[in-house]
């Protein structure tokens, strides 16, 4: 049991410390270049001037009210996406130390239950939270699993305390993944 609870120490602190790699690699390659200042500076700019033009429009606004807005929109979104392709490069880089260091992390705690999950996942997670262990016991956690979810949390604190998250008013305005979606068809 203590190996076991030493064993997830040590992917938390490998956690925090990949986490700190991506954010200097990126930091690197992306968030000193002044093409990345720029665009962050408009994106912030025009994310705040489309959200205060939305309050102020009602839904009996005229044609050009909304043409503007959805030009606005429009701006707002080509800036992301090349604020997004600014941002790849130092993906491809992270990609590729992070493929090296899991080849070696995966040797290392190939088939050690690293962890004992609270719950039984769902079916399709099992596979990757019991990857490469022995038994039928699905509350055994596996290397991977343990570091995926950590790395998820923590690098967007590291992010947020370093000051790199983009801001609230950029996220709410692009949406994304798992953010809300954009609100595009409001005044159609």
């Amino acid at each position: 049991m203590t190996t076991m609870f030493a064993d997830t120490l040590l992917i938390v602190f490998i956690s925090i410390c990949t986490a700190l790699l991506a954010e200097g690699i990126t930091w690197v390659l992306v968030y000193r270049t002044d093409k990345y200042k720029r665009l962050k500076a408009e994106v912030e700019k025009q994310s705040k001037k489309l959200e205060k033009k939305k309050e102020l429009i009602t839904e009996s606004a005229g044609r050009t009210q909304k043409k503007k807005i959805e030009r606005q929109e429009e701006k707002l979104k080509n800036n992301n996406r090349d604020l997004s392709m600014v941002r790849m490069k130092s993906m491809f880089a992270i990609g590729f130390c992070f493929t090296a260091l899991m080849g070696m992390f995966n040797s290392i705690f190939d088939g050690r239950v690293v962890a004992k999950l609270p719950f039984v996942p769902l079916s399709y997670i099992q596979g990757l939270s019991h990857r490469n262990l022995i038994g039928e016991d699905y509350t055994d956690c596996s290397f991977i699993f343990l570091y995926i979810l950590c790395t998820m949390s923590i690098r967007q604190n590291i992010q947020k305390m370093l000051g790199l998250a983009p801001s609230r008013a950029a996220t709410k305005q692009a949406g994304g993944f798992l953010g809300p979606p954009p609100q595009a068809g409001k005044f159609s």
